[in-house]
């Protein structure tokens, strides 16, 4: 990734207009700006949130509050907690998320 024509600004992600995304349970409520071609979020999952796709995306997930699950399609899943994070390229292993008492995460991607 390369960050070009991005001049420096400050976000306060509270002010970022929010966007709500329904899993197969429960919900991803986003906010979300775009630099160039970098989308960065910040997501809040709701207790019991269950993804309703699998993602090709790639992702640099960082876990700010709660635990996220992400099962890779091969059956193996990961466990994240706060301060923790995964990285995927795109194209790369298929992965969707879950939790059970919710999650805030950052996304880059």
């Amino acid at each position: 990734m390369k960050m070009t024509d991005i001049p420096f600004s400050v976000t306060d992600w509270a002010a970022v207009e929010a966007t709500l995304h329904p899993g197969e349970h429960g919900q991803a409520t986003w906010r979300t700006r775009h630099f160039g071609e970098i989308r960065v979020r910040q997501v809040e999952y709701s207790p019991g949130y269950l993804a309703d796709h699998w993602c090709s995306k790639g992702h640099i997930l960082f876990v700010l509050e709660g635990e996220l699950m992400t099962e890779l399609d091969d059956g193996q899943t990961v466990t994240l907690t706060p301060g923790m994070s995964y990285q995927v390229a795109d194209g790369a292993e298929a992965h969707r998320s879950s939790t059970v008492g919710g999650a805030r995460l950052f996304i880059v991607d």
